[in-house]
This record gives C-alpha cells, structure tokens and sequence, in this order.
C-alpha cells in the first residue's frame, strides 16, 4: 500500500479521498489554487501545495505542476477526482513516465473510451449492445443528414468527445437538422477542441441506467447499477441505486455487458458503463444499449457503496498498489436502497442560474451521508462548480430511503446563498418519482409545477424582519435598555422580487407585535423560543446584511440599507447586466446595431456552463461596455441600448 498519495482535484472528491485514505493509513496531498487557499480540502490534507490560478486552466489542469508537486512532497500516487484531468490520457502518460502511479485505469483504455464513436464500434465487438445510430467519420452535413433519415427521427447528435450535455441536439424533425447540427458542432468546438458528432435513434420513454463496474486490468465484476433518469438538460439531479423495476435477469444481462466492456480494454479501477434503456414497456434484456463509458470514480458512487457496503475509494487505492479484485462477483450482494441529491448554490427561479456567495451557515442533518467540500464561512466561488454537497441516504426498502432523504432535505440548512433545495424537495414529494415511475423528461414534463415558489407567510416575513433588527437572540441581561421602549424600529427586506416593509413594536423584552404590511403577527418568546401567532419560530441566521430563515428549505431575505438611493428601475430594460461573476466569453453586438427581443448579445462563461444574454425589447445599440475576454461582477453592465425616448425622437 502507498505511504503517500496526491489528489488532484478540489472539493467534495478531494475531501471524500482524503477520508478513506486516512482511513487506511496513507497520508495525503492537497493541490490548491488561489481561490482554494482557505479551502476544506487544503485544512483535510496532510500537505499542500499552491499550484496557480483561480481559472482551472492556471492550475487544476496543470498536469506539469501537479506532478513536480507529487514529486517534491514524495506522494507516490496520483488519484485524480473525476472531472478536470481524470480521463486525461496525456496526463496519465506523464505521471507514469514521472515513475509514479496513475489511481485509475491505463492510458489506453481511457483513451479507446474517450471517443464516443470508436468506443461503439469497440462495444459491437465486444458484444454489447449499441443503439442504432452513424458513428462514422464522414461528417459532411448533407451525408449525416442522409444518415438521420435512415436512422428514423427523432435522433440524437452528440458530440463525439462530449460530456456533461454540451454539444448535444434533439431532432425531431428533418427540417430543423442542419440548424441543430450546426449548433452542436459549434458547441462542441467551444467545450472540447473538436467538432465532430455522432447521430442516434433517440429513445422516446428513455432511462438512464449505468452499471458499476471495477476491474484489475484483467478480470472485472459489477457492483450493480444505479438508475439516474431523473436529468435536467442532461445533468443528473438524484440518482439511485438499485434501479425502480429492475428484474433480475436484466440485472445480469445489463451487469455482465458492463463487464464484457471493462475486460474488452484490460479496465483497472472504478468505472461506469451507462445505458440507454426504453422505459415505455418494463425494462426488457433486448431494451438497454451503451451509450458511453466513464473511465473515473463517479459523483454518484455514494448510492453503490450504500447499497453493497463497499468503500469503491479503497478498492481504488488497494488495486493501484497491485492488488487483485478485493471481491469476486458471487461474493457482492445488495442490501436495501439508496438514494442521493446534488445539492447546488443556483437560483432555480431564475432558470437554475449557478450562485455564489459565502456561507453565512450551513448544517446537514444526523441519519444522512453528507458528502461536502465547504464549510459554513466559505465562499462558493464562480471558478468551479457551484455544488455544496451530496446527500446520501439509504434504507431497507425504497420507501423507507426516499423518505429519509425528505426529512433530510428539510433538515439541510444553508445560510448566505439562494439553493436548489426546495426544488430537490419537490422531486422527492412527485408523485411519478415516488412510485418509481420514472424517466429523463420527467423534470422537464413537469418543471412548471416543480419550480413554483411558495411565497413566505407574513409571520415569517416578520421572523426575518425581527432578526434583521437584532431582536431574536436578545437576553434578559439586558433588561431595562431602551431597546424596549415604545418606538416601533423598521427594517425592508427584499425576498425575491418583493420588497417588504417590516415594524416592530416591542412590548417588553419577550413580547412584540409586528406588522408585515397591513397585516399584524403577534411574537412571543416561550421558554427562550420565539413563536409566531402561536407556532415555534424556524431556526434563522443572520450575516452581512442577509437573513436566512430556515423554514421550507429556506428562504433568503436582503436587508435594504434605508440609504442606498434607489436607481431609476425604467432603466433596466436598457442594460444587459452580468446575471452572475464570471467570463466574457463571447460578444455579439456594437453600437449603433438594431436588436430584437431575444436576440443573443453576449455569452458568459461561469460555473463551467455557458449563458446567452439577450435583448429585453427591440432596440438599438447605444454601447458596448465589456470585451470578450473580461472577467465581471455579479450586475456588471454589459451592453446598453439607446433610451427609448431617444428611439422615437431619431424615428
């Protein structure tokens, strides 16, 4: 076994690395960058080296600095995450020609799966089953448009060196294929250097089913599959394991095909097989096709380890060091169900917008797995991915998890930033979802209905407008301050777009009457606890001008500084603003230019996604105030149109 090992990566998977490596004894390495130097992982780790920049491009795909550092601090080992260069076959190369040992899956292997093209053809071979589609190298358009017709629409373009969603098209009808070809392979350039695509038949009731597959780099077996239908664009939001109506003999169709696939490449380590499966009639032995292969440690591994009582990180470690599989196949089993969320800093109001912020509090609940890499007074930085955490929880039966994962969801607090839990907790509550009827236009069939904010009520409006002032953790050690006079003290509060005016009248140190606009909420501390017109008031944390109350997984609310000059609001239809920190990446207007309303302005780059900005109204270019290039602020005037009036007095 190693003494030493470096992880390069960041965040939640450094720090879950880092648990099972301390565990077994083996010391560890954390590489950070400038916006990682407070970080959890860096305060986990043994060592830590700086390695450059905030952008990952000056630092955690830095494969030459990352190396000099394994070396200079002894580490013997490289494990690399998942993400940035943990399916990098060049790196792989270099830290083994660096005499040290790659935690994952040779170079060539990575390699024969990392085209999602020539990993079919592999898979044909190899006897595993492929969805219908071209896969070939001719990427003329008319000749891949020839090919979508033979297929049969709907198809499906990707990007051969795809992940993640990007470059990836629905088409559903002929004439809207060059477009969307267009698109994609425009997109692809942008994420991956490379443009070519590959068309499938697309799957009309599709699930997403992967296969948990480990090998020694001779023999493989399956730790059984996790279902992760329910995506948005592509992106998983909960997985499970095992997969809601799987049988037994699709177990071991879909189980061994992901094995035939490791032991096809010589696999070592942790990988996933992941499956296409029509859904429409039960799943079916002739209903499942690869799709692609991850040659990493998954995010959502957490579910397999909870239902097999594997630690996947400690087989990973134990077969780099040159162990055998640590288990034969007839010796894995599954016990219960499990379940996990990806907890996220985005407004989902807002269309799901990544958000930063720091965290002014953050708490997960006892009985569930919380795999997380910041810590309340961290700052979730517009450099990386906005994730706070994963939440795990496992049961007898799926009933039993998915309703643990509910009391879990309710009981996460997070302080400082808008979250996704709310819309987390509306997929746990579906109806569809919780008979196990799913699949991955779930979200999108329904997302109206799961995106609905539920507007706070006026007492607990005037909970946050009584925190806000100061008055929720006040003693009786202070006692006869004026505090209690009968001046009523006002304080408002933005919740969303709604600003509310809040006055409370004190009526000595445990008694208040407030009034959240017309209407009147009697306050009263019982017992050292406040409670709200006759109910307990939720759990609240206020820092730095916010107020994070913690009722219906948690509402955010501004404190309005009564001397801030409110800027005209007729002007925002005039300026395209920066909706969140991040990178100009692409400009599309100059002045003196006529817009539309919707037109694609600009495009910035955050949180490792790509956002359009568009016109709010038809207009004209008055002046273009950012560069492709620039890095900008939440609300950073970007582009300006010319007033209106102005409009009409020129027409």
């Amino acid at each position: 076994m190693f003494n030493k090992i470096l992880i390069a990566n960041r965040g939640e998977i450094a720090c879950r690395v880092m648990e099972t490596a301390r565990n077994m004894g083996v010391k560890t390495v954390a590489v950070y960058s400038d916006a990682d130097a407070l970080s959890k992982h860096v305060a986990m780790a043994d060592e830590a080296v700086h390695i450059g920049g905030s952008a990952p491009a000056e630092s955690y795909l830095k494969g030459d600095v990352i190396i000099a550092a394994a070396k200079e601090t002894g580490a013997q080992a490289i494990h690399p995450g998942y993400g940035f260069l943990s399916e990098n076959p060049d790196f792989v190369d270099a830290v083994e020609k660096a005499g040290l040992t790659f935690i994952g899956p040779s170079a060539d292997a990575i390699r024969k799966m990392g085209l999602k093209d020539a990993a079919k053809v592999l898979m044909e071979e190899a006897g595993v089953p492929v969805v219908p589609g071209y896969h070939g190298a001719n990427q003329d358009a008319d000749f891949l448009a020839a090919e979508a017709v033979k297929i049969g629409y709907p198809v499906l373009i990707k990007a051969v060196a795809g992940g993640g969603g990007k470059g990836m098209r629905l088409v559903e009808d002929p004439k809207d294929f060059a477009d969307a070809l267009a698109s994609a392979q425009g997109e692809a350039t942008t994420a991956f250097g490379n443009p070519d695509v590959l068309i499938e038949k697309y799957i009309l009731q599709p699930r997403h089913i992967e296969v948990q597959v480990f090998g020694d780099g001779t023999h493989a077996v399956h730790l059984f599959e996790r279902d992760c239908s329910l995506q948005r664009r592509h992106q998983k939001v909960i997985e499970e394991a095992p997969a809601p109506g799987m049988t037994a003999d699709v177990r071991e169709a879909m189980g061994m095909a992901g094995v035939r696939a490791a032991e096809a490449i010589g696999y070592k380590g942790a990988g996933t097989v992941e499956f296409i499966v029509d859904g429409a009639n039960g799943l079916r032995t002739d209903g499942f096709w690869f799709m692609e292969m991850n040659t990493r440690l998954q995010v959502e591994h957490p579910v397999t380890e909870a239902i097999t009582g594997v630690d996947l990180v400690g087989w990973q470690l134990r077969v780099a060091a040159g162990e055998s599989l640590p288990a034969s196949q007839d010796e894995l089993a599954i016990f219960g169900h499990s379940f996990e969320v990806r907890l996220y800093a985005e407004d989902v109001p807002k269309g799901f917008l990544p958000a930063t912020g720091t965290l002014s509090h953050l708490s997960f609940p006892d009985g569930a797995r919380s795999d997380s890499g910041v810590r309340a007074g961290d700052t979730i930085s517009p450099f990386y991915d906005p994730m706070i955490a994963k939440i795990i929880t496992h049961g007898p039966t799926r009933a039993v998890a998915l309703s643990r994962m509910r009391t879990a969801l309710a009981e996460t607090q997070v302080g400082g930033t808008v979250t996704n839990l709310a819309f987390l907790g509306a997929l746990c509550d579906h109806d569809g979802f919780s008979a196990g009827d799913v699949d991955t236009g779930l979200i999108a069939r329904d997302l109206d209905t799961l995106v609905q904010e539920v507007a706070p009520s006026a007492a607990q409006i005037g909970w946050a407008g009584l925190a806000a002032l100061g008055l929720h953790e006040t003693t009786q050690t202070e006692e006869g301050f004026n505090l209690w006079g009968p001046l009523a003290r006002s304080v408002t509060l933005t919740h969303g777009e709604d600003d509310h005016a809040i006055k409370v009248m004190m009526d000595g140190e445990n008694k208040a009457d407030i009034l959240v606009g017309d209407t009147s909420v009697r306050a009263i501390r019982i017992g050292g606890g406040w409670h709200l017109d006759g109910k307990r008031a939720a759990p609240v944390s206020v820092s730095e001008g916010k107020v994070s109350l913690f009722a219906r997984y948690g509402m955010e609310f501004d404190m309005i500084d009564p001397l801030v000059v409110e800027i005209d609001g007729g002007a925002a239809g005039n300026v395209i603003s920066a909706p969140m920190p991040g990178l100009v990446k692409a400009i599309f207007a100059e002045a003196g230019q006529e817009v539309k309303e919707g037109d694609r302005l600009a495009i910035l780059e955050a949180m490792k996604m790509e956002h359009s900005l568009l016109a709010a109204r038809d207009g004209v270019i008055a002046e273009v105030l950012a560069h492709a290039g620039d890095q900008v602020q939440e609300g950073a005037a970007l582009i300006q149109l010319v007033e209106e009036e102005e409009e009409e007095a020129a027409a």
